[in-house]
């Protein structure tokens, strides 16, 4: 009776016995393994129960239930499930279609209103004129205007004018002017300039000074060039036009009609 009794202790014992030898794991951190196709060896994360040290971090891919080597750290790959959300983040699509549509929207706009556009020079004719007599020259300060359109979206600035004034194919004055006149964006402004010229011609001369002569008006040749400057670069803007002066009168203005006495 008493060796049927031991006989099952025994029994009972040798099937709760685990038949596999001890893990080499058991009282690690972790367990190594070598890989066939490399001579390095990577270890795996283990459970934090029974862990303890500060050699040890928690594992990224353990969902926190585990630690690896704290100076392999930086060496081993963190392994994301294919179905993990942090791979397929929502609304992506529309985030990358709104980030195209923004830059180009953007682009479109910088072009539309960076876009080089022409500035016009429309000379608007005399505004008065002096004459004086020498022995043998005329001496004849006209005062001219020039309109100056701006169609860019942004402010541009004149620079500089030369004036020539030709009268037979003669340079008979000139004059060149550091200015600076700002014009606004799509605006207009009016610039008035003033050119001293000397005449010499003998057959000009008799016909500005004679009484018996009823018209008296030269002809002169007007070729400038203006200066301006706009976003970082300058751009010369050349126009010319043909002017009727009065050359026996002491001042002319020709847009203005006077009547004469009857």
């Amino acid at each position: 009776m008493m060796g049927e009794t031991f006989s099952q202790l025994g029994s009972r014992e040798d099937e709760n016995r685990s038949i596999l030898p001890p893990s080499p794991a058991i009282g690690n951190k972790a367990a190594c393994y070598s890989s066939i196709r490399s001579s390095k060896s990577f270890c795996s994360c283990m459970p934090r129960e029974g862990t303890a040290g500060a050699s040890f971090v928690t594992c990224p891919t353990c969902q926190g239930s585990g630690e690896i080597p704290r100076e392999l750290e930086k060496q081993l790959v963190a392994l994301i499930p294919y179905g993990d959300q942090r791979l397929k983040p929502r609304h992506t699509k529309l985030f990358v279609f709104l980030a195209v549509l923004t830059c180009l929207v953007t682009s479109s706009l910088i072009i539309f209103f960076l876009f080089p556009r022409p500035i016009s020079v429309q000379p608007a004719g005399l505004n008065s004129s002096t004459v004086a007599f020498d022995v043998t020259d005329i001496n004849l300060n006209i005062t001219n205007i020039l309109n100056i359109s701006n169609s860019n979206y942004y402010p541009i600035t004149v620079t500089q004018l030369t004036i020539e004034v030709l009268h037979l194919s003669l340079v008979v004055g000139q004059v060149s002017n550091s200015l600076l006149l700002h014009i606004g964006p799509l605006a207009s402004e009016q610039m008035f300039y003033a050119v001293a010229n000397k005449i010499g011609d003998e057959n000009t001369y008799k016909i500005c000074s004679w009484m018996k002569i009823k018209v008296h008006h030269v002809l002169l040749h007007i070729q400038g060039t203006l200066t301006c400057s706009c976003l970082s670069h300058s751009e010369q803007l050349v126009f010319q036009s043909y002017e009727y002066v009065d050359c026996r009168g002491n001042a002319s203005v020709p847009h203005l009609l006077v009547p004469h006495p009857t």
